[in-house]
């Protein structure tokens, strides 16, 4: 009975947001959660639940496998903006259960925080469990990556669900021993790229085997730690493949699985890990290729992820950039363009991005291609613009400023190409400032 009345509190409460025109985001949850922190209990199930955690790439991929299921015209809940956290997740499942707790839907896909995995579903049903990779990431809030692979590891020792998981992240492929009695473990892969490189050239956290300690070796490096690796004594690495991407074409945007080519929004390595990860999702559920191909071919996250705009006819990307990997991604889509360039670069250091921001000096600026000016802003502005002098960039195309409407202001004032790297809580204002300036 109390879990009948926190419900209809909640949805009462949606509905008074819902006319002051605000979407709540993890409010009801909160509430929800701190009356009854056992109220996951509560929910009945009664379609498959698909789970996607990473420290980068959840967005992107929990929305695009709910895309595609709902181009297949199935029924999706899904946390698609975010609110990631138990809160979050339970305020999704509040907006769209019945008051006796009963979730109408054909899926449940949800986007989870890497360090809320074990404490959603210890009491909540789930079907599939997206891994896709573990870099460090606020560090002040999670600690080290190891403190997180072990929460979750101890999670799947009795988890017997569809484990989907990034062969080529040695700090995820180790979770496919987690439980020795699951069958239900699938490994994804993609092929080495164009600008693969045969030695590390970014910060990585997966050096050494996790079972024997010996030095990974690598056939090459796709980004960060992300590539083909294996253990030369124990031979960890060494998986049978479920979905591998092959003839990787960043400027078409396509790539091939299992002999099917798939055309995508987007132009980075990055993401064609999400998407190969969407596909071994999916593909579990017997989803037509022919569905997913065009449901993939459509699919944009107009939210920031790798944006795409058009800012009074200058060519503008996006990117939320939180972490060393996401920045040097992001640097990394930049220089493979190899068009003339400005890049915004705005950092902040709020609760919600981490105090700490001396991850900065894990961001490779070296040899930035054909950039002619670099800004920079947010709270932080002056140690990240000194953080790019250090990399021997010319001092002299460095701006910063505190004002972000300033900052972007100052953008637009030439017609060159414009990239912008913005962190969790600056890439809003950022994204708001922007369009403004489109106005004009």
């Amino acid at each position: 009975m109390k879990n009948f009345f926190i419900i209809l509190i909640m949805k009462l409460l949606n509905i008074a947001l819902k006319i002051a025109g605000k979407n709540g985001g993890n409010f009801l949850g909160k509430i929800a959660y701190k009356w009854n922190p056992n109220i996951f209990k509560y929910f009945k199930v009664n379609c498959p639940v698909i789970a996607v955690t990473a420290t980068n790439g959840k967005t992107m991929t929990n929305n695009a496998i709910g895309y595609v299921l709902k181009t297949a015209e199935k029924k999706v809940v899904s946390n698609v903006e975010g609110n990631n956290m138990e809160t979050g997740i339970l305020s999704t499942i509040l907006k769209n259960c019945t008051l006796t707790g009963k979730i109408k839907a054909d899926f449940l896909v949800f986007e989870v925080d890497e360090g809320y995995v074990p404490i959603v579903f210890k009491d909540f049903r789930l079907d599939t469990l997206v891994i896709l990779d573990f870099f460090r990431d606020q560090l002040d809030r999670n600690g080290e990556v190891e403190t997180l692979i072990l929460k979750i590891n101890e999670f799947l020792k009795t988890y017997t669900g569809n484990l989907i998981l990034n062969n080529d992240d040695p700090n995820v492929a180790r979770l496919g021993k987690a439980n020795p009695e699951n069958k239900n473990v699938y490994y994804f892969s993609v092929e080495r790229y164009k600008y693969a490189t045969d030695t590390e050239k970014e910060a990585g956290e997966g050096k050494f085997c996790p079972f024997c300690k010996t030095r990974l070796e690598y056939e090459y490096y796709q980004y960060s730690h992300i590539g083909k690796f294996k253990c030369p004594n124990c031979g960890y690495g060494n998986n049978e493949i479920y979905k591998l991407a092959t003839n990787i074409d960043l400027k078409n945007r396509t790539f091939v699985v299992d002999d099917i080519t798939y055309k995508i929004r987007f132009n980075s390595i990055y993401n064609i890990y999400n998407f190969v990860a969407v596909i071994s999702a999916v593909s579990l559920y017997d989803i037509d290729t022919s569905i997913i191909q065009k449901a993939l071919s459509k699919f944009v996250l107009n939210n920031g992820r790798l944006e795409e705009v058009e800012i009074n006819n200058i060519p503008t990307i996006i990117n939320l950039a939180k972490n060393p990997t996401g920045c040097n991604v992001s640097l990394r889509i930049l220089n493979e363009d190899d068009d003339e360039k400005e890049l915004l670069f705005v950092l902040n250091d709020n609760i919600a991005d981490g105090f700490d921001v001396s991850w900065i000096w894990d961001i490779n600026f070296d040899n930035l291609n054909n950039v002619k000016r670099i800004i920079t802003s947010g709270k932080r502005a002056y140690d990240i613009a000194i953080r790019i002098k250090t990399s021997g960039f010319d001092a002299s195309k460095i701006e910063a400023y505190l004002n972000l409407h300033e900052a972007v202001e100052n953008l637009y004032k030439t017609n060159t190409k414009k990239y912008v790297i913005a962190n969790y809580t600056s890439l809003q204002p950022t994204r708001k400032e922007i369009f403004n300036i489109n106005q004009k």
